[in-house]
């Protein structure tokens, strides 16, 4: 994102009402966490979490965890 794209996003927010702000950041929170989600599936996907489920199975299967 360009800085002057980004500066005006932020002077734009600092001049929201308190109801305002109070929206954007629930719609930015639900935007935030869709955006994780995205790309949190992408990765499983891809396979970039496999190796961490390996070894989270291996230490299992090891005794190595614990119930929290």
């Amino acid at each position: 994102m360009e800085e002057t794209k980004l500066k005006e996003i932020k002077q734009a927010v600092s001049e929201l009402s308190d109801q305002d702000l109070a929206n954007f950041r629930t719609w930015f929170a639900e935007f935030d966490a869709q955006e994780w989600d995205q790309q949190f599936e992408k990765d499983v996907v891809e396979g970039k979490l496999d190796k961490l489920a390996e070894k989270a199975l291996k230490e299992l299967r090891e005794g190595k965890c614990r119930d929290l």
